[in-house]
């Protein structure tokens, strides 16, 4: 007998960017059905370890930030980025970044000063997925259906009917949902199944990743305990990632041009040298998590009513850690959109902003990624040979390399430009001007309300964040109140679209950037468009943002 289920979206897949995915609909009244093959609680492999500052913002925006903040390493365990000839080996420099304690205290280093009210936050996935999970089954309205995998689907006529198995007991599901979205990974099977193709570089970097366990190591150390812990000598370069703060570590072994497979190194030497251990030091293999990085982009995020996500959209080597973060942000745009279009007052053709949006974005997130990885394996080919050597020479050499470490990944590390530089220029639901949105790197960025750019933050005169303030969906900032918006906010409430009016007082810092009286920002804080006086004809902009004037070219 064949189970049928009823939904207004089908998601496959319940890792972070689907859970995010699920949550937004969900807190936006859409029913949603999430398919995941693994078990209920079965953790997930030791990946991402970094939430982005923006990630953090939409977390906060889903009420589960504190949770997450509040877990990963202990809240006085350093989230430095160290660089040393082996993990027990001589420094060489060291990119400074507060614990979680201190980090909406701390001020004056690399990582301090964030222009949000959620500053990034280093945290594995190992402990950040449960809790999202947990969150997202109990909202209302949306259900994971756990060993439960996706199979095929065909389009109908107003959705999408998907067949499902439980890979238990066999026992097949028929699904109806409104629009299927597949984050379902690199694999993934939706992307095939629509006919998209990833694009690009398959592979630019191997990586022989270990999950270790090694108790004693914590005090085996020369300087203070990291984060993260690169090892730089002429024998093996790589790098350790502190999991629990306590005893358990993810180490990366950065293969060479020369060593063509995962097999072709031995993996306990490379541990060892990059811990700087001898033979009579003993830890625990938990799990080998090799990897190739990749620089690979779907030549299309959609077709007809099925959308891609995340890994299923895009790969590369995960600098900056902007894998599972890039598909967060994918989530939170497909989010919205989708749930204004089941709601009634989002057109159709706002669905095709998703790809015209994120697809540019993920081309310009992974050039400065692949960028990176390219500097990154040019300075590990040339490790001096007398870099570990207590010699004047030695202490000579690790300063000299040191000063280029630190300048090539502070950039990365503390990358402002990649978390709110990024805009928006070629979307069929933005109001554009004249202007053109400011360029920005990987570490800087100019805040700025050119329509597509991100609307920047700034705090209340009642020490609220601007983002708390404002409302769920489209919020019409004013700077000046005597500026009359009657006749838009009229002419959105006939309509049904919602949009708040905030009254922006700002605190002592003052607007910022804000120069115009009136700016009109989006459910995901970017600006739709910006003007001194309310739009002459305020059912023109009101077609653009709802996709009517797209559906009609």
């Amino acid at each position: 007998m064949t189970a049928m289920v009823e939904t207004d979206v089908l998601i496959v897949g319940a890792g972070p960017v689907g859970l995010t995915l699920g949550m937004i609909l969900a807190q936006r009244g859409v029913a949603v059905t999430i398919l995941e093959t693994r078990h209920h609680g079965e953790p997930p492999n030791v990946k991402c370890n970094h939430v982005s500052a923006r990630s953090m913002e939409i977390l906060r925006r889903l009420g589960v930030a504190g949770a997450a903040r509040n877990a990963g390493l202990p809240e006085d365990y350093a989230n430095d980025i160290a660089y040393r000839t082996s993990m027990t080996g001589k420094a060489i420099t060291r990119i400074p970044i507060p614990c979680r304690r201190d980090r909406f205290t701390a001020t004056g280093g690399p990582d301090t000063d964030w222009p949000t009210a959620e500053p990034p936050h280093r945290i594995n996935q190992l402990f950040l997925e449960p809790i999202l999970f947990e969150h997202a089954v109990a909202m209302p309205g949306l259900t994971v259906l756990n060993r439960t995998e996706y199979l095929a689907h065909a389009e109908t006529k107003d959705g999408v009917q998907i067949s499902a198995r439980n890979i238990d007991s066999g026992e097949q599901t028929t699904i109806t949902a409104r629009y299927l979205a597949g984050c379902d990974g690199g694999r993934s099977q939706v992307r095939r199944d629509i006919g998209a193709k990833l694009v690009g570089d398959a592979v630019v970097q191997r990586v022989q990743s270990t999950y270790i366990r090694a108790p004693q190591l914590l005090g085996m150390m020369n300087d203070a305990p990291a984060w993260a812990s690169f090892s730089l000598n002429p024998r093996r370069s790589g790098n350790v990632y502190a999991i629990d703060g306590r005893e358990t570590w993810l180490v990366h072994n950065y293969l060479r041009d020369d060593e063509p497979d995962f097999d072709s190194v031995d993996r306990d030497w490379s541990i060892r040298e990059i811990l700087g251990v001898g033979p009579d030091f003993s830890y625990e293999v938990l799990s080998n998590e090799d990897w190739f990085g990749r620089r690979l982009v779907a030549d299309s995020f959609h077709k007809g009513r099925v959308f891609i996500c995340g890994d299923a959209a895009h790969l590369w080597v995960p600098y900056a850690g902007y894998g599972m973060n890039a598909g967060i942000a994918d989530a939170e745009c497909l989010g919205w959109l989708l749930a204004a279009n089941i709601a009634g007052w989002g057109n159709a053709g706002m669905l095709d902003a998703y790809a015209a949006e994120r697809q540019p974005i993920t081309e310009q997130v992974s050039v400065f990624a692949m960028n990176h990885a390219h500097a990154m394996a040019k300075e590990r080919k040339v490790v001096p040979v007398d870099i570990e050597d207590d010699t004047a020479e030695g202490a000579a050499a690790r300063e000299a390399l040191g000063r280029k470490i630190y300048d090539l990944n502070v950039q990365q590390y503390c990358c402002g430009g990649l978390n709110f530089g990024y805009y928006y220029d070629r979307s069929p639901i933005i109001s554009y001007d004249e202007q053109a949105q400011p360029a920005y790197s990987m570490a800087e960025f100019t805040p700025s309300t050119v329509p597509g750019c991100r609307t920047p933050h700034i705090w209340l005169a009642d020490k609220r964040s601007l983002y708390d303030a404002m409302g769920p969906d489209y919020t019409l900032l004013r700077f000046d109140p005597s500026r009359d918006v009657t006749p838009l906010m009229a002419a959105a409430a006939a309509r049904g679209i919602p949009v708040q009016l905030l009254d922006v007082v700002p605190g002592s810092d003052g607007v910022g950037p804000y120069a115009e009286a009136l700016v009109l920002s989006r459910p995901d804080r970017h600006v739709a468009w910006r003007g001194d006086a309310c739009p002459t004809d305020p059912n023109a902009l009101l077609d653009t943002i709802t996709g009517t004037t797209a559906s009609m070219n």
